[in-house]
C-alpha cells in the first residue's frame, strides 16, 4: 500500500476525542438500507473509530461487534458505548472467525482497506448471501454555500468522497481488489439519505479539524487552512449563529455470493 494513505488513515489516534465529539453520526435511514439485505442481525462495524456507527448500529437493533486497530480511536469507542463487544483489529486482519456475521459495515474506513487483503478476509467472516456496506457523510454540493466552502477548504479537508456530486464515482472501486484479482462481491447498489447536523461556525470548523489531510498538516499549514475556512463561515450569511449543515449519508452495499468466489478458499 502507498506511504500516503497509510499515513492518512493512521492519523485520526491523535485527535481521537475530537473526533468523538465533532464528527456526525449516520442516517438511521441510511445503516436500514445498509443491512436491509443482510441474512441476519450480527454485525461487524469494522474501522469503527470512536463508534460513530456503531451507536446508529445499535439503535437500529444490530447484534453489533466494533473492530477497530487504532487504540485511542478505540478507547473513546468503548468508553462511550462499554456494552458493544470492541476488540483491535484490522480489515485486514479480522479477529473473528468464520462465517460469524451477517453483514460487515464500514463508516468512512472502506475506502482505507487494502482489499487485495481485505477483501478475502470480509468475505471469510461473512455468512454467504451476507452484506457489505460503506457509509460515508457528504455534503449536499447542490447548495451553494457548501459548494463555495469546498472550495475554500480545499481537497484536503474537503475531498471528492466528501460531496454529494462526486462521492459515487470516488468511492466506485473501494469494495473491488486490485485488477486481475477475482472479486468477493456482487456488483453494488448505491443510495443516498437525508441527514444533517446542527453547527456553529466553531464546531463546524473543530469538525473539519479532524479530517485525515488536516490531521497531517504542519501546525502553521493547519492554522492557515482552518482560519481560510474560518474567516468564510462567518462571513456568509447562511451560518450565523446556529445552522443545520446540508448533508446526506451515502451508501455503497454490495453482498457476498453464496458461493465462495476467491481462490484462496
Amino acid at each position: 500500500m502507498d506511504e500516503a494513505p497509510s499515513v492518512l488513515r493512521s492519523s485520526f489516534g491523535a485527535a481521537a476525542a475530537a473526533y468523538a465529539e465533532h464528527r456526525p453520526d449516520y442516517a438511521p435511514a441510511a445503516v436500514r438500507w445498509a443491512l436491509a439485505a443482510a441474512p441476519g442481525p450480527r454485525v461487524l462495524d469494522l474501522g469503527a473509530g470512536t463508534g460513530k456507527l456503531t451507536q446508529v448500529l445499535v439503535a437500529v437493533g444490530a447484534d453489533v461487534t466494533a473492530v477497530e486497530p487504532d487504540a485511542a480511536m478505540l478507547a473513546e469507542l468503548r468508553r462511550r458505548l462499554p456494552g458493544v463487544p470492541a476488540m483491535t483489529g484490522r480489515a485486514e486482519e479480522i479477529p473473528l472467525a468464520d462465517g460469524t456475521v451477517d453483514a460487515v459495515l464500514a463508516g468512512h474506513s472502506l475506502h482505507w482497506f487494502d482489499m487485495a487483503v481485505a477483501g478475502p478476509e470480509i468475505s471469510r467472516v461473512l455468512e454467504p448471501g451476507g452484506t457489505l456496506a460503506g457509509l460515508w457523510n457528504v455534503l449536499d454540493d447542490r447548495v451553494d454555500w457548501v459548494a463555495a466552502l469546498a472550495r475554500v477548504a480545499g481537497p484536503a479537508v474537503v475531498g471528492p468522497r466528501d460531496l454529494l456530486s462526486s462521492w459515487r464515482a470516488a468511492t466506485a472501486r473501494a469494495y473491488l481488489p486490485p485488477p486481475g484479482a477475482p472479486a468477493a462481491f456482487d456488483a453494488p447498489r448505491r443510495a443516498e439519505f437525508v441527514h444533517g447536523q446542527r453547527r456553529s461556525v466553531a464546531s463546524l470548523v473543530d469538525a473539519l479539524a479532524t479530517r485525515a489531510g488536516v490531521l497531517v498538516m504542519s501546525p502553521r499549514e493547519r492554522e492557515t487552512t482552518l482560519s481560510r475556512v474560518r474567516a468564510f463561515l462567518l462571513d456568509r450569511p447562511e451560518t450565523v449563529g446556529e445552522f443545520d449543515v446540508p448533508m446526506l449519508t451515502g451508501v455503497l452495499r454490495v453482498t457476498r455470493p453464496a458461493r465462495r468466489s476467491w481462490a484462496a478458499d
